[in-house]
């Protein structure tokens, strides 16, 4: 008898934090009878680096560098949803031709973190092999980050009322020419994950997330649209120029593990058709045609498309110095990889943010972990928080 209840007893059990699989610093304490996980508790905080406190030490420009490291893997997302909040308050607005810059920026952000989950998520399994397709390109797309901001990561790139500087010459063409390319890529990941048996045995019907667990949890991005539901920010809420190109939304009904991946890689071919649409209508053309343009205007009219490029259409200088928005408050919302970012600031009129406030998804996606895997195998903790596509430093903030 005594042996027997011995093999009843629940055990307790910690996943992390130092867990390779766990994409950042969390904890997970886990209850598990045998391999059934029966309850599980994440602990987060780990990498809590204090984002919202420091802002109100730092005036806007000194905080704009650290934003990008909210989520490193999305760090366009993080600067765009930041200045549009210290924009609302300004009343700056952003010459369009920044807002096509941004919006082609934050598009090829989209696919590397894409990519880079799909690298690890797949790796999480026991694939190696979609690892170095999936960093082939995302390896072409960094380099364009590279030649345009300086950086492979933590660009430090937007500023408030528009970007930091024009496209480099060049740039354009090798961009568009990595679009026309990246589909073909992106048929050869689908070639070796989409119907292979072990990938769809280990996440079709795996980690069901239900239309209501999903608006109860309050998830967004790909992962409540992997669940069927048409909420996408770009097309209910446009922000920037999105209200000026054609796409479409992807959903899926099953609400799986493996919805969830055809859901981002639907996205990935979306995000390409939209940054080839904002290079072929962003006003002024190429930088090589821009320049000649505006030597040749001289109106010196602040409304003339042409004149001094660099201030009029990519923003004005501001003096990081001087630059107190008046007192208000404001909130911007963006539709990031991993879902909606919204950034809240309140000035109080000095050149420091008087309170800054991040709600991030990732934060959401570890809330319903405990609900998606209760009652599944231990096996399967792994499919199932990959899908989420969760970076933790996000969570902590």
């Amino acid at each position: 008898m005594a042996l027997e209840s011995t093999f009843k007893k629940e055990m307790i059990i910690n996943v992390g934090p130092q867990h390779p699989s766990t994409h950042g610093v969390l904890r997970l304490v886990m209850t598990l009878d045998g391999e059934i996980i029966k309850d599980t508790k994440p602990v987060i905080g780990y990498l809590h680096r204090g984002m919202e406190k420091l802002a109100e030490s730092r005036n806007y420009f000194q905080y704009l560098p650290m934003v990008d490291r909210i989520d490193y893997l999305s760090s366009f997302f993080c600067s765009a949803a930041f200045c549009y909040a210290v924009e609302s308050i300004a009343g700056i607005k952003v010459p369009k031709r920044a807002e096509y810059i941004r919006l082609i920026t934050m598009e090829f952000n989209r696919i590397t973190s894409h990519l880079m989950w799909l690298a690890a998520f797949l790796l999480d399994l026991g694939a190696t092999t979609p690892m170095f397709y999936a960093f082939r390109e995302r390896e072409d797309i960094v380099k364009l980050f590279e030649d345009l901001t300086g950086q492979r990561m933590m660009y430090n790139f937007y500023t408030f009322g528009g970007v930091k500087k024009d496209l480099p010459e060049g740039w354009m063409t090798k961009a568009l020419d990595l679009c026309k390319l990246m589909p073909k890529m992106f048929d050869e990941y689908e070639a070796i994950i989409t119907k292979n048996p072990i990938f769809m045995e280990r996440t079709k019907g795996v980690g069901v997330l239900t239309q209501k667990m999903a608006t109860d949890y309050a998830i967004t991005g790909a992962n409540i649209r992997g669940s069927g539901i048409d909420f996408d920010l770009r097309k209910t809420n446009p922000y920037s120029v999105y209200d000026e190109i054609e796409f479409n939304t992807h959903l899926s009904q099953n609400s799986d593990s493996y919805d969830r991946y055809m859901v981002r890689i639907a996205e990935m071919r979306e995000s390409v058709k939209i940054i080839e649409q904002a290079l072929k209508q962003i006003p002024g053309g190429t930088p090589e045609k821009l320049k000649v343009k505006s030597v040749n205007c001289g109106c010196k009219n602040e409304d003339c498309e042409f004149c001094g490029f660099d201030a009029q259409l990519v923003g004005k200088k501001l003096n990081a110095a001087v630059f107190k928005p008046p007192a208000g408050e404001a909130i911007s919302m963006i539709e990031a990889p991993r879902g909606i970012i919204t950034c809240y600031v309140v000035s109080d009129g000095t050149n420091k943010p008087s309170r800054v406030k991040w709600r991030t998804p990732s934060f959401s996606s570890v809330q319903v972990l405990p609900e998606l895997i209760k009652g599944k195998n231990y096996s399967d903790l792994m499919p199932i928080f990959g899908s989420l596509d969760v970076v933790l430093p996000e969570v902590d903030r």
